[in-house]
């Protein structure tokens, strides 16, 4: 049996319980779309602390403000390591990836 994910707010862990609970594929989909939220949310972040705008960060990368833009969007699912470095390298930062060990979902 898969173990419940653990969610910070009540409101949150009732939806979750409700819409996801136990179903492996669509706690996968979940995790996959916080992990694309999360970047999206993380260059926004970093490039308005920059003080750019999407254009300016798409000619210092190199592409259009229509590919920041996209990069930008929650829903993107095309993020790209080479993109990522790109933008980190302009914006002073690094790209590190990490794999941790997984918990195994199906065990209680």
């Amino acid at each position: 049996m898969k173990k419940k994910r653990k969610l910070g707010s009540p409101a949150l862990q009732h939806s979750y319980d409700r819409f996801i609970g136990r179903d492996p594929k669509l706690a996968e989909q979940y995790e996959e779309e916080l992990l694309n939220a999360y970047i999206a949310r993380k260059i926004h972040e970093l490039r308005t602390k920059a003080g750019l705008s999407q254009r300016e960060l798409a000619r210092k990368v190199g592409t259009a403000a229509s590919v920041i833009c996209r990069l930008e969007d929650a829903d993107y699912e095309g993020h790209s390591l080479m993109m990522l470095k790109r933008i980190a390298e302009v914006l002073g930062r690094r790209v590190e990836i990490r794999f941790v060990p997984v918990k195994d979902l199906r065990t209680a």
